[in-house]
């Protein structure tokens, strides 16, 4: 098989041969700040306030960027007061140069508050590599997908890839969406259009917090969607909302979901137990009850990690032996020689890790 290799720049050849990448990004941005040997880099060209707590900014890409499947995730640096801040998010597709990043402002989330009050045109932002499991299915069954919140954001995303593909014409699809008011919601109009647009596309909105409006997600939502057995239902939104998706639609054909926040199990373990890191020959006491990662920075052990919540496995390392307690189902994990993500799981005993 013939092995193609991307052709590089003549100016990225010769700044790799007398430079290093770091000094020829440097100044390879002076000249445009979109251009660099490596990263995938984004400029702010457009900024819209698209809900009281919801920014979306357009993004012009450089060719180093890979947009992912729709539904993925992408990690995004951020640089607040010299600090770097890695956050993730669900992107949507515009065109091949240019990409929409929703941000929802955090309580406390200096990323998402730079994002949303500082971030201007002409800033640039790095990407990392995307992921995540939400992606399409090759099938046209119905489609039911459920948001909450922010949630919203890479079922945006799915829709856009389903309008540009033609399938919203014969695949039915059913979005149900929850805010607590109506001035949380985001892409309201654009789902009205579609649904005005699609026999196929049916569109429920829910405001939690306002009277005679709608309620949280129950059961008898569920009763009024025809044959969910056979359908795939997308879920994402909170861990409480995400777990009762997960219990109301546990009969559904194929149900994916993600939380953008972690509800711990409930937990009452107290001690501490040693884990030894091969890799970095240290033997450290850590507590139970608490994630691996956190415990490990707060030993001054700074080990590769991304979401903090499970999903981006940046954080999976293999454990050689001991017990651990996963925080967010409680699952036990005592088996020898496999891989653990140290974000969501804690020591139950003493640990051997390949860190």
């Amino acid at each position: 098989m013939q092995i193609l290799e991307k052709i590089k720049s003549p100016l990225t050849e010769y700044a790799e041969s007398v430079i290093d990448r770091h000094t020829a990004n440097f100044w390879l941005q002076k000249i445009n700040p979109l251009w660099s040997i490596h990263q995938a880099l984004g400029k702010v060209v457009k900024k819209e306030q698209i809900a009281h707590d919801m920014v979306s900014l357009t993004l012009q890409t450089n060719r180093h960027f890979q947009m992912g499947q729709a539904g993925q995730h992408h990690p995004v640096y951020v640089v607040v007061q010299g600090v770097r801040y890695e956050r993730t998010y669900s992107l949507t597709e515009i065109d091949a140069q240019h990409v929409l990043l929703n941000v929802k402002m955090v309580d406390q989330g200096k990323a998402s508050h730079w994002l949303c009050e500082q971030a201007q045109i002409g800033d640039v932002l790095e990407f990392g590599q995307p992921y995540g499991d939400m992606q399409l299915t090759v099938n046209d069954q119905q489609l039911i997908l459920l948001a909450a919140g922010s949630g919203i954001t890479p079922m945006l995303s799915l829709l856009k890839r389903l309008e540009k593909t033609a399938k919203l014409k014969k695949q039915p699809v059913h979005l149900m969406y929850w805010v607590k008011k109506h001035t949380d919601a985001a892409f309201k109009a654009y789902f009205e259009q579609l649904a005005a647009q699609y026999s196929n596309f049916t569109f429920s909105m829910f405001y939690t917090q306002e009277s005679d409006e709608g309620e949280r997600l129950n059961q008898n939502h569920v009763s009024g969607l025809d044959q969910i057995e056979n359908a795939t239902v997308y879920a994402c939104g909170p861990s409480g909302f995400v777990a009762t998706v997960e219990q109301l639609f546990a009969h559904a054909n194929t149900l994916k979901t993600e939380a953008f926040s972690m509800s711990p199990f409930a937990n009452d373990d107290v001690g501490f137990v040693n884990i030894t890191l091969t890799k970095s020959k240290k033997i450290l006491s850590i507590p139970k009850g608490q994630s691996i990662l956190a415990s490990l920075e707060q030993q001054n052990v700074k080990p590769q990690h991304g979401c903090r919540m499970g999903i981006c496995n940046k954080c999976a390392c293999n454990k050689v032996e001991g017990s651990t307690k996963n925080l967010v189902n409680g699952a036990q994990n005592s088996e020898p020689g496999n891989f653990i993500k140290i974000c969501v799981n804690t020591a139950q005993t003493d640990l051997v890790v390949d860190l």
